[in-house]
């Protein structure tokens, strides 16, 4: 039986190019880029092109680039970085009750150590609202983070309409772009960003890399003590291979970009016409006007979430609930909680489908075929 892999936003298989350039790093570029010699300094070119590569991506200087191990260590550094430097010029931060937990967490420890968070809510879109940013500043706010594009539901953020309200505040302006940097074309310039985060392994690249843009007149306090690597910035040697194998990634990105979008598109639209056509009962949440064409959460009433993955992993479909596993049950999502509240019947019967390059139509055909049978099923344990 054929497995169809609808997980992309957890990961991404590593591109066939991207693999190819890795080989290649691996046998013959082993130098250490901070060593002066000839081999570190091969290794050191090979870090540079890629942070070229990643500056020209996002409309950002080459001195902007800190590679990191990936986007919960580069939320970390924003976060904490910005906090603790900044400080003395106030504690006070603003955030979002749907972030990621590589954004929560860090503000729920800053809470432990003196800082005082706001959690903004969203509406039933799954959308926070420019206002209610306005409403929360304060003299005392010095960092305000907010995703791009939320990692469940696919919604985007009102980022640039942010950037421009903090435009005269002394706030810090921090997005988690890990879901949007491969679809959306992104300009850090544009979107009024002072710190922006992105991981590789979203993207078709290896897992283990990402990066931090900083602005250029921007503090953090270092949070990785060590050796000088990324101007101080991360201490550390650098993973040249991935980081190698990340700058492939993104050139490919850039060249297929539109073209992969489209696929999305289309993906999308075939399995919401296939389980239609099986005659199944569902609700997308979210909105349906601002989101990225390669995730969709879909509510599948009187189903039930962790029932519902098991058998669809048995019938060879790989999805998620989008919400945290742990010690094998599966929690409520914290992001469907925040848009319907807790008692919602929606926050455990709904599944992530997130696209990817190497799926077809038809694959979207089979999946609604193997999802008809089991929802019939888990209808009957449910009623």
């Amino acid at each position: 039986m054929a497995s169809i892999y609808l997980d992309h936003a957890a990961t991404t298989p590593i591109h066939e190019e991207v693999q190819e350039r890795m080989m290649a790093v691996m046998n013959q570029h082993y130098g250490n880029p901070s060593s002066i010699h000839a081999f570190g300094r091969d290794g050191r070119k090979l870090v540079d092109q890629a942070r070229t590569t990643v500056a020209e991506a996002i409309n950002a200087p080459f001195s902007t680039i800190v590679f990191t191990s990936g986007g919960t260590e580069a939320n970390n550094l924003a976060i904490f970085g910005s906090a603790y430097a900044y400080q003395n010029q106030g504690k006070h931060i603003i955030t979002t009750a749907i972030e990621h937990h590589a954004v929560l967490h860090p503000c729920e420890q800053l809470e432990k150590d003196g800082f005082d968070v706001t959690y903004l809510p969203v509406d039933e879109l799954g959308k926070v609202k420019v206002e209610d940013v306005k409403a929360a500043l304060r003299d005392d706010t010095i960092l305000v983070t907010i995703m791009s594009v939320n990692n469940e539901i696919g919604v985007t953020q009102p980022i640039q309409e942010i950037g421009a309200l903090l435009d005269d505040h002394q706030a810090i302006f921090h997005t988690d772009a890990v879901q949007s940097f491969g679809v959306y074309k992104l300009d850090v310039q544009s979107l009024g960003v002072d710190l922006l985060t992105a991981s590789s392994h979203k993207i078709y690249g290896p897992k283990g890399v990402g990066f931090l843009y900083k602005k250029e007149d921007l503090h953090l306090q270092q949070q990785l003590h060590g050796g000088e690597q990324e101007r101080k910035w991360r201490s550390g040697t650098e993973n040249t291979l991935a980081i190698a194998g990340f700058d492939e990634a993104i050139k490919v990105l850039e060249r297929e970009r539109e073209e992969r979008d489209r696929h999305y598109e289309a993906l999308q639209n075939r399995l919401l016409m296939e389980l239609e056509q099986q005659g199944i009962t569902f609700t997308i949440n979210g909105d349906l006007n601002a989101r990225v064409p390669n995730i969709i959460n879909i509510s599948f009433p009187n189903t039930e979430v962790e029932m519902f993955l098991t058998n669809l992993d048995l019938a060879g479909v790989a999805v998620s609930s989008g919400s945290a596993c742990t010690a094998g049950s599966i929690d409520p999502s914290h992001v469907l909680k925040a848009m319907y509240g807790e008692e919602d019947p929606r926050l455990t019967n709904s599944i992530r489908f997130s696209f990817g390059i190497h799926n077809t139509e038809e694959e979207m055909a089979i999946v609604a075929e193997k999802i008809k049978p089991i929802i019939d099923r888990l209808k009957k344990v449910v009623t």
